[in-house]
């Protein structure tokens, strides 16, 4: 099964030759060595590159073995690159599977690793060098770091709506319900039945993801924490908070007594390891950042089902998840936009309330305010849901997206309506509207 990755496709494409190590990250099982190793060779060969001219290793076959030496993955690849007036891409697959060995040329001294021999390829001009990796040392957000400011990272994410429905075949209702329950990491598509489905999602969050964290923060006697504090945050997904109130739900509810510290450190690490991402708030207003509470979202909607065992299926928190994944996959900056309400209550003091909106969305300089709202049945209903756009002064454009399918239209207030799906199958439904 071929699924299209076109907008990372693209962007490897525009980064060729930029002299950078393009350096492919994410979850795992997203798709990073489809991507590398279908997608882009299949473009590469399309362009006229010669095969002699991609140097292809997956550090993960046993046949590549001796190349997890970073002295013999050197001279592999300088070797097979002999022609220095002809470009050649090295494309390396599981790039974490090189050992670190030491240093031959100084007794004592710091070894040498991945990061050293990519950056001394990137030396030789004739070389475009392309990496994936996919344990707990590339999972991390600061990986491009360790290539001092010489890696260009491209994110990839799980499969968007889009291209999951592209896949999926005929049944547009049966299409979005997979979709939401089981997430878009692609080997999903190919299982059959619940049960199949739920297994795997399961199997891979307890026996993979969790243990890159366990492994690389050496979390030794507090996994039991680490197993609460992603139920917890499952259950809550799209809900502000902040270390000192989980620290009193771990009190109230488990009757354990747990330093924030900690707890802020442990969500710390979900998001560098890419299981979790966060959204800050923003006074709209004020144009200031508020720095607590914040809301933390699941990068895949299965992973986060599977970690409680498929029991919280609310559509709202859901459909909330899966547009917040959306606008990150699309290039956007998002945060959690508030606004402030003034009123007066029955003795005449004046009472202040903070709004919402969902989420702000930036990308260059425009902005764009998108509520989600899982119906809008009655007019009542609407103005509530839209009481925090409408407090917002500035022109950039307004935007509820519903669970229903609709016609998308705009109020007198000029705020638009579209559906979920129409939302997300169309990549510019925010500048169309």
């Amino acid at each position: 099964m071929i699924i299209k990755r076109d907008r990372y496709l693209g962007q490897l494409i525009r980064k060729m030759g930029n002299g950078q190590i393009k350096i492919v990250t994410g979850v795992r099982r997203c798709g990073k060595s489809f991507l590398l190793f279908e997608l882009f060779r299949s473009y590469l060969r399309s362009q006229g590159v010669e095969d002699r001219r991609i140097i292809e290793l997956s550090l993960e076959d046993d046949v590549n073995a001796r190349y997890r030496n970073p002295m013999e993955l050197g001279a592999y690849v300088r070797a097979r690159a002999e022609e220095a007036d002809k470009r050649y891409f090295v494309l390396i697959d599981e790039i974490q599977n090189v050992a670190e060995v030491p240093n031959p040329w100084l007794e004592g001294g710091d070894k040498i690793g991945f990061v050293d021999v990519l950056l001394g390829l990137m030396k030789v001009e004739h070389l475009d060098i392309y990496v994936t990796g996919s344990n707990s040392r590339m999972l991390s957000s600061d990986v491009v770091t360790a290539f001092r400011d010489r890696g260009d990272e491209v994110r990839l994410f799980p499969l968007s709506y889009r291209e999951f429905r592209s896949a999926y075949g005929d049944g547009d209702e049966d299409a979005w319900r997979e979709y939401y329950t089981y997430g878009g990491l692609p080997r999903v598509l190919a299982l059959e039945g619940h049960k199949e489905k739920a297994d795997y999602l399961q199997n891979l969050f307890a026996n993979t993801y969790k243990r890159d964290v366990l492994e690389r923060y050496q979390i030794r006697n507090d996994k039991d924490v680490l197993d609460d504090l992603m139920n917890v945050l499952a259950s809550s997904v799209g809900s502000l908070t902040n270390p000192n109130k989980l620290a009193n739900t771990f009190k109230s509810v488990k009757g354990r007594k747990i330093n924030p510290a900690t707890l802020d450190a442990y969500m710390g690490y979900l998001v560098e390891s890419f299981l979790l991402d966060r959204a800050y708030r923003y006074d709209i207003k004020g144009k200031r950042y508020i720095d607590t509470p914040l809301k933390y979202y699941f990068t895949d909607l299965g992973l986060r089902n599977a970690c409680l065992n498929f029991r919280q299926l609310e559509e709202n928190h859901i459909m909330e998840n899966i547009i917040f994944n959306e606008l990150k996959a699309r290039g956007y900056s998002v945060d959690v936009g508030v606004v402030e309400r003034r009123t007066r209550n029955g003795e005449g003091a004046e009472v202040r309330a903070q709004l919402e909106v969902d989420f702000a969305a930036r990308f260059g300089g425009r902005t764009y305010y998108v509520q989600s709202a899982l119906n809008i049945d009655d007019e009542a209903k609407r103005l509530q849901e839209t009481e925090s756009l409408r407090r917002i002064a500035d022109s950039f454009k307004k935007i509820v997206v519903v669970k229903d399918h609709i016609t998308p239209w705009n109020d007198d207030n000029g705020i638009a309506y579209i559906g979920i799906r129409d939302f997300l199958m169309n990549e510019d439904s925010l500048e169309d509207l």
